[in-house]
């Protein structure tokens, strides 16, 4: 899967949140999300974004009269799945063990966030057991 840009990214999420948009829809929800301050995004940026994500093959349109409907081609989690394997083989030379441990040491962890990640530890350790690696 091709790397997709923050602009791209959020643009993608509202797809996904919405299942189908006109570019004008788009455009507005995305200067919703922006909240108060923001600079607005053009909705000429938002028709090039969304030309360049189809080229991609991420997003694709069908035209009811003269409008297009555009909707995404691939899912939330395997965009996701993509861009952490493109994280860890550029910056964490493929080891999910250093960017967990990158992410202890230098970002802010709430305590749920820490007795969470200990549950999901301890889940996969017992999957790991019983031979269920997923």
């Amino acid at each position: 899967m091709q790397r997709l840009g923050a602009r791209q990214m959020e643009l993608m999420r509202v797809l996904w949140d919405l299942g189908e948009a006109t570019a004008r829809d788009i455009t507005d929800e995305l200067n919703r999300r922006a909240g108060e301050g923001a600079p607005p995004m053009a909705h000429s940026t938002v028709q090039t974004q969304l030309r360049e994500l189809e080229g991609k093959g991420v997003v694709a349109h069908r035209q009811e009269d003269r409008t297009f409907i555009f909707y995404p081609t691939v899912a939330r989690g395997e965009v996701t799945t993509g861009a952490t394997r493109d994280l860890l083989a550029r910056l964490f030379e493929g080891s999910p063990l250093r960017l967990m441990a990158h992410l202890l040491q230098h970002e802010k962890l709430s305590r749920e966030d820490l007795d969470r990640l200990r549950r999901l530890i301890d889940e996969k350790a017992r999957e790991e057991e019983k031979g269920d690696t997923r």
